[in-house]
């Protein structure tokens, strides 16, 4: 799944296709507020009563305008239905927009990905913003705000960064911010969802070489041997407390966290969570009972605050925040400036990084699983789409569905990427009861889908066609595929950055003057998210190292037209050099064939072809076990005809069928075919 990391899609956004099954063809699917009286489709939600009732609750504040992240306090990526301030207010529901309000306008931010969205949901009393970033905000502000106007925010949903940028953007303006630490949409959002009260989990033993003593110890030690002498350690993003302590919770959708700090010092560990989920069992796994260094002592998880300004009271004592996922609220606390000290990620989002040997193996293990239910998906489609009654809609269905059949899933990572012809245009669209197109022979087909399983976190890209792909489609399909392996095969020295090899995964797609609008990778957790910071290919992520996971997804998309993307993931591993030590390579762990008829292998050099088979070796070595395992000979059957090793014959994608390796293959299937009759 593409993260939108800093790019704004270069591309225009085409206009959702509408399937006549999904919505009345008459609709107009956006709405019009420049005739009278507007128009708005049945999509746009009426906002007037909670506008009228936010700027009510602004008056007492004294303030000219209140600025509404789409975040939470963790300054997460995925929020949790209660945390969705921005869709209560707007109507919006896109996983990346601001809002701002004053008395007289309101107006919402958003990247291109989603202003046909906003068009369709909001209703008339909101403005859309295109140039979605702080500097943009800032200027808004500066024309909306009077001079000496105060403009709240809630500290807990901006980070120091966020908070920096606006304070320099307005630094001679003479507006200036206001914290305020109580939430006014909440005040006024009076049907807010609660906390889930599902009970927090500790992962079984099978899955956990690190028990969470022995990282506390490993997190100390790094606290203990740092210049700066941190005398303790505040976590605030989710994952973060999840990982410390092998645990999960189900809070926000499609990732397994649960709303919690922890602080950790060298001598006591607090872990701030809401206390009717933490069970009797897990009490006694935390160690709960006990006062001593390796006794977790849970706290509300509101207290955290007053805890923090308890902590920072003590003399001699110095924070260490990761700056990148701790919200204001808690750094405008830790004063004087030398109690604390900042680093952009925390040591345990470093340490998290960088995977054991356990979860290494289980994540490639899960990886396994999960491309047997893609295989399934893309078998079906190709039976069923000739018919003409299938939709992107059910096709996503049908890859979750498959998937829950595979050992220890846990649903889906992501809300399913389902794609045909102008709809797959959008990088990031997934299909609705109103949006959901025929899947067709002809037009191209792109599914970008991922399962969370108790042992792994998968995200896979494929794109398709069922009929006759054009030359254009040809020709980008496999220069994508192109940047794919450049990336996939280069051999680089230990701590080399992403982003000084990204390139790579667009030359292809340059030398025609083509190019895509998101980031080419990003890292995958184990049961955590599916966009798993600090790793990937942009500016902001840390250097590789063995044992990182990271998606690898060059695409190309043309505007009303189709869209392409090829997403694996992989995982960093030493090699061997002929006179260099230190050096890496990316080893492929998704093991799902890639559509032949699309690839153009004269395009291809011959150490790309000679990867591409290299890989199909690998698919058959590591996937056709499992499917025999499970009983899928049809699966099997399709695996081995679509991994062919490939030759280089004039613009087709041709094989050698005289394999001797799947022919050995398929005789197998059929004497166990025969054995089972008996």
């Amino acid at each position: 799944m593409p993260s939108n990391g800093g790019w704004l899609l270069a591309l225009s956004v085409a206009a959702l296709t509408v399937n006549t099954i999904g919505a009345a063809t008459s609709e107009r699917t956006e709405r019009n507020c420049s005739v009278t009286p507007p128009y708005l489709p049945s999509t746009a939600v009426n906002t007037t009563i909670r506008l009228q009732e936010l700027r009510e609750h602004m008056l007492p504040m004294n303030i000219s305008a209140y600025i509404i992240p789409g975040t939470d306090a963790h300054l997460s990526e995925y929020i949790a239905p209660r945390d969705a301030r921005v869709a209560f207010m707007t109507g919006f529901t896109g996983s990346a927009g601001s809002v701002v309000v004053t008395q007289t306008k309101a107006s919402l931010w958003t990247d291109s990905r989603y202003w046909v969205q906003a068009e369709r949901q909001m209703d008339c009393n909101w403005d859309l913003e295109t140039d979605f970033s702080i500097g943009s905000v800032a200027e808004w502000l500066i024309a909306e705000v009077p001079p000496g106007g105060e403009i709240g925010f809630d500290p807990f949903l901006f980070s120091l960064k966020t908070h920096n940028d606006y304070s320099l953007n307005l630094e001679f303006s003479n507006r200036s911010l206001r914290s305020i630490p109580i939430n006014l949409v909440d005040r006024v959002w009076k049907d807010r969802p609660s906390i889930r009260p599902d009970s927090l989990t500790r992962l079984p033993d099978r899955v956990i070489q690190r028990s969470w003593q022995i990282k506390v110890d490993d997190i100390r030690t790094q606290m203990k041997e740092d210049l700066y002498e941190p005398t303790a350690l505040l976590l605030s993003a989710l994952d973060e407390s999840a990982w410390l302590f092998n645990m999960r919770g189900n809070d926000i959708p499609y990732n397994p966290f649960f709303y919690s700090y922890t602080l950790l010092t060298m001598d006591e560990i607090w872990l701030f969570v809401h206390m009717n989920r933490v069970t009797d069992d897990l009490k006694e796994y935390l160690n709960a009972s006990c006062d001593g260094a390796l006794c977790v002592q849970l706290k509300s998880y509101d207290s955290v605050l007053d805890h923090v300004k308890q902590y920072v009271a003590t003399p001699g004592v110095k924070v260490w925040i990761g700056t990148e996922y701790t919200n204001y609220a808690l750094y405008e606390i830790i004063t004087p400036q030398d109690k604390l000290m900042t680093s952009t990620y925390s040591p345990v989002l470093m340490a998290k990084a960088v995977k054991d040997e356990t979860e290494q193996r289980i994540l490639r293990d899960a990886h396994i699983r999960d491309a047997v239910a893609v295989v399934q998906l893309l078998m079906w489609l190709e039976k069923v789409v000739p018919n003409g009654k299938e939709t992107e809609l059910s096709a996503a269905e049908y890859v979750n569905h498959a998937r829950s059949k595979q050992k220890d899933n846990r649903g889906p990572s992501f809300e399913t990427i389902s794609a045909s012809g102008p709809n797959a245009a959008l990088a990031h669209y997934s299909p609705t009861n109103d949006t959901s197109r025929k899947l067709t022979v002809d037009e191209m087909y792109l599914v970008d889908s991922g399962g969370q399983y108790l042992d792994g976190t998968t995200d896979i890209t494929r794109t398709v066609h069922w009929g006759n792909p054009t030359a254009l489609q040809k020709e980008a399909f496999t220069r994508v595929l192109m940047g794919n392996i450049e990336i996939s095969r280069t051999i680089f020295p230990t701590g080399t950055r992403g982003v000084n090899m990204e390139m790579l995964g667009r030359r292809a797609l340059w030398e025609l003057g083509l190019n895509y609008g998101h980031g080419t990778g990003h890292g995958v957790g184990n049961y955590f998210g599916v966009h798993e910071w600090p790793v990937g290919f942009q500016s902001n992520n840390i250097p590789f190292r063995a044992g990182m996971f990271t998606s690898i997804e060059p695409g190309f998309y043309k505007e009303n037209d189709f869209g392409i993307r090829i997403e694996d993931v992989v995982v960093i591993v030493p090699v061997d050099t002929k006179y260099g030590h230190n050096y890496l390579t990316f080893d492929t762990v998704s093991l799902v064939p890639y559509d032949r008829k699309l690839i153009d292998t004269s395009l291809l050099s011959s150490e790309q072809l000679q990867w591409l088979n290299r890989y199909y070796e690998t698919i058959r070595r590591l996937l056709v076990p499992e499917l025999d395992s499970q009983g899928l000979h049809e699966e099997k059957k399709w695996v081995l005809t679509n991994t062919e090793p490939f030759i280089h014959s004039g613009s087709s994608a041709t094989t050698t069928f005289s394999s001797s390796l799947t022919i050995f293959l398929l005789g197998i299937t059929v004497l166990h075919n025969v054995i089972e009759a008996f």
